[in-house]
């Protein structure tokens, strides 16, 4: 299909197509005045959301089961319970409590229904510890167009899948201390289905609205602390959401004689979420600064050159003039400027290293499978196929999309790809919001090099003294430290690879990564972790999420 081989160029692998010679190579037998003269045509359409291709499921109405008073009715029929908020008359939430990956824990599993044209699909899980007090955390995988439950099957969730199908308990998942909820959005990814939304803006209304719903449901989480994680594409993801949620929330809080309509939605019973912190993984956030060091990350990073000399020289002078669409871009945010800097920018700095066959998430690996690199990915994809988990997860669709690269594509239409969501931060630093950043150091992708570069530069009041902070080393708490160790062997080869400002562990503690922080803002390299860095350290992941979830140091 043809614009699954453009996309190979715009999705620069967040997406996680597999990247192989032949298929690069496909792509860059095109023009680039070619592509975009072929494609500029949907711009109109996709730059404000609309679907320029037709819904790969048929949306389903379902009229509203609710007795007079608001509460929620069982529907005995479908097995789910449906639940309403007045203030979102649009939306409705139908739950079921499935029993698979965790049955020891509580789960609810279902939709969020947007009308009857978009439906999102959520899955939580409650805490090991202390269900009741234990902090509420959403994970969104990105792509654009890549379902959230990859991430709880490889990753972070209570339960791990293997290639053969099986399941087995995961001691480190992300739900030993947090009530743990991943949503698939947008819609027509994993098992959301209805009209596509092709902006991160439209997307993180509905998860506002979303949340809305499910706090209002299961009012015992609703004060809770509130945080926000996601992952590559994520960086776009997880701060849009954050400022819509501190919007809504600054504007609930003005008084009825300011604001009349925040003394209304009180009354609907629109509530304050407890925004805590942001978690950002191997994020792709602040593209003007990060494709500056896609040629380190390939040409001189801590684990050495994975291209040729002359592949390197080619991505060293792309960067200035790919540098300055990118920047027109941030000056006009229009799918116009954005969607020529994507494709220009991905086919020179990205393209390079998409030739080489190596893997785009772990430089350390070739890409020898077709599901992103990763057999694991596919396995994923059969089992959310299988008849009997659809049926127990309550599933409304003919089949399970792990990403969905029509989506990828009107994102990367709709001139999505390159626009500044970092902009969303510092509002949120400067109002006390705790913001993490973590990246697996073996990434190219969404690099480490680039992740804390962004960090650097990110304008807030506390910029200055961020940039003088040292970079110390960071250890496992009381536990011993299971990076591979001939990684060590590899930290002492490259001079670079620390600051000028840099603290050593104390004697006797291993450096499982290497940290930052000043305030509420932290930056944190996980050492031998890849563009998933719970799935290639799970236990540094882990104590990660631990010690930042009960507010404690890194």
């Amino acid at each position: 299909m043809r614009y699954g081989t453009v996309l190979l160029i715009a999705a620069a692998g967040l997406l996680g197509t597999s990247f192989t010679a032949a298929s690069a190579q496909l792509v860059f037998s095109h023009s680039e005045n070619t592509l975009l003269t072929d494609d500029l045509r949907f711009l109109g359409e996709v730059e404000h959301g609309t679907q320029p291709f037709a819904a790969d499921d048929e949306a389903v109405n379902l009229e509203p089961a609710v007795a007079d008073d608001g509460e929620p009715i069982a529907v005995s029929e479908a097995g789910f319970t449906i639940a309403q908020h007045p203030a979102f008359p649009q939306y409705k939430l139908r739950i079921r409590e499935p029993k698979l990956c965790d049955p020891t824990v509580q789960q609810y599993s279902g939709y969020l229904d947007v009308g009857s044209d978009k439906h999102f699909y959520f899955w939580f899980f409650e805490s090991r510890d202390k269900p009741a007090e234990d902090p509420v955390l959403l994970w969104l995988n990105g792509g654009p167009g890549c379902s959230s439950l990859t991430g709880l099957m490889m990753e972070l969730g209570p339960c791990r899948l293997h290639e053969d199908g099986s399941l087995t308990h995961n001691p480190h998942s992300w739900n030993n201390h947090a009530n743990l909820l991943f949503l698939d959005q947008p819609t027509n990814v994993g098992y959301s289905y209805g009209r596509s939304v092709f902006n991160t803006a439209t997307a993180s209304e509905d998860v506002y609205a979303f949340l809305q719903l499910f706090f209002k449901q299961y009012t015992k989480y609703a004060e809770l602390p509130f945080h926000v994680f996601g992952e590559s594409y994520g960086g776009h993801f997880v701060p849009a959401i954050g400022g819509k949620i501190f919007a809504e929330n600054q504007r609930l809080q003005e008084p009825v004689a300011v604001s009349p309509v925040a003394g209304f939605l009180r009354d609907q019973g629109v509530q304050v979420i407890n925004l805590a912190s942001l978690g950002i993984g191997n994020g792709l956030v602040d593209e003007l600064v990060q494709y500056k060091y896609y040629h380190t990350m390939a040409c001189n990073s801590s684990y050495g050159p994975v291209l040729s000399d002359s592949a390197c020289q080619q991505m060293a002078g792309a960067y200035p003039s790919c540098g300055k669409k990118i920047q027109q871009c941030y000056k006009t945010e229009s799918a116009l400027s954005c969607v020529p800097a994507a494709f220009d920018c991905n086919r020179r700095l990205i393209g390079p290293y998409q030739s080489s066959g190596l893997n785009p998430y772990d430089v350390r690996l070739p890409c020898e499978d077709g599901n992103l690199c990763y057999p694991l990915i596919g396995a994923i994809e059969k089992y959310f196929n299988r008849p009997e988990v659809m049926r127990e997860l309550g599933a409304d669709v003919d089949s399970y999309k792990g990403c969905n690269m029509n989506v990828n594509l009107g994102f990367n239409l709709a001139g999505d790809w390159m626009k500044p969501y970092m902009r969303y931060l510092p509002p949120l630093l400067e109002a006390g919001i705790r913001v993490l950043v973590y990246a697996g150091d073996a990434d190219f992708i969404c690099n480490w090099y680039g992740n804390k570069a962004w960090t650097l530069d990110l304008e807030w009041s506390g910029r200055d003294k961020f940039r003088a902070a040292e970079d110390r080393d960071w250890t496992l708490a009381e536990t011993k430290s299971t990076v591979n160790p001939s990684y060590w062997a590899s930290l002492h080869s490259y001079s670079h690879k620390k600051g000028k400002h840099h603290k050593k562990a104390k004697k006797g503690a291993k450096p499982v990564g290497e940290v930052r922080s000043h305030e509420n803002f932290t930056f944190l390299r996980i050492f031998g972790a890849g563009h998933m860095a719970p799935y290639d350290q799970p236990e540094s992941s882990s104590d990660m999420i631990d010690r930042w979830l009960a507010g404690s140091d890194l």
